[in-house]
């Protein structure tokens, strides 16, 4: 996996001989934590935290900093942490554009930008693109004093990398929708080229195909023949598949696979988070 931003200070409390490595996803919807043996190459941990409602940075600290002091799993020593920003505050740049001298420039079109707002970005090398976005700085900040260094990158990075190389040898469109709790993220890809990524929430049934139809209308894709692949939090006996299924001729569901060896409580759950999963 291509490495993330980094940051480290002078206390460093990882330790490079231990086994574990951590990855936290972080939004303003939910938290969730993942430990990989690497020894064993077994993913021995996972926990995932839906919020009642959308929480603002202040309160999702908190909560963050209340599974670190309550659970012990998360108090083990880790040789690395990943922090996965799962935020809709993100844009894809292509690199021949890209600048870093004006990052605020490429997202002030799709979102409001404070003064004091932190901007970085991950290297894309699979689409030879570059993603902007703005992380959580207060808990970029709680996580580099605990334990003095931690990577980050934005979901939507690992994303598109993990479906393009997935994609390498197919030659034809292809539209991804992965759902979450309340957002999907719509992918579409051709003969390993993104054409488009982009991020929506929903309530209803009527909201979620209606992101699906309209981004294909926007690309001329026709439903009666461009291949729909759902993942995520879906299955073929939920009632957003029924709705697609009712719409698209040609949907199927992604079933990721993994190398690593899963303990069967955390099963079920860690193989809806392709993400996470692509994260280490």
């Amino acid at each position: 996996m291509e490495t993330g931003r980094k940051i480290t200070q002078l206390k460093n409390n990882i330790n490079d001989l231990s086994a574990n490595k951590l990855s936290i996803q972080v939004s303003l919807n939910g938290l969730s934590f993942c430990i990989l043996d690497t020894y064993n190459q077994s993913i021995t941990y996972f926990s995932k935290i839906d919020f009642e409602k959308r929480l603002n940075p202040e309160n999702l600290l908190e909560c963050l900093q209340s599974e670190f002091d309550e659970k012990a799993e998360l108090q083990k020593s880790f040789s690395s942490v990943q922090i996965i920003y799962n935020t809709d505050l993100s844009v894809f740049v292509p690199q021949a554009l890209f600048d870093e001298d004006h990052l605020a420039n490429y997202l002030k079109f799709n979102t409001r930008i404070l003064k004091n707002d932190f901007i970085t970005h991950d290297p894309v090398p699979a689409n030879d693109s570059v993603c902007v976005y703005i992380p959580f700085v207060n808990v970029n900040n709680y996580l580099v004093e605990r334990f003095g260094t931690v990577e980050y990158r934005h979901y939507s990075s690992l994303l598109v990398e993990g479906l393009l190389s997935r994609e390498k040898n197919v030659d034809q469109k292809r539209i991804y929708v992965n759902v979450q709790a309340s957002s999907l993220e719509i992918v579409v890809i051709d003969q390993n080229s993104l054409l488009l990524y982009n991020t929506f929430e929903y309530q209803t049934r009527e909201d979620f195909i209606y992101y699906i139809l309209f981004t294909a209308e926007q690309l001329e894709l026709n439903p009666e023949t461009i291949p729909v692949i759902l993942m995520g939090h879906i299955d073929e006996d939920d009632e957003y598949y029924k709705m697609v299924y009712r719409y698209i001729r040609h949907v199927d569901i992604l079933h990721p696979k993994t190398a690593y060896d899963i303990d069967a409580r955390y099963s079920n759950e860690i193989l809806k988070e392709y993400v996470v999963l692509n994260s280490f």
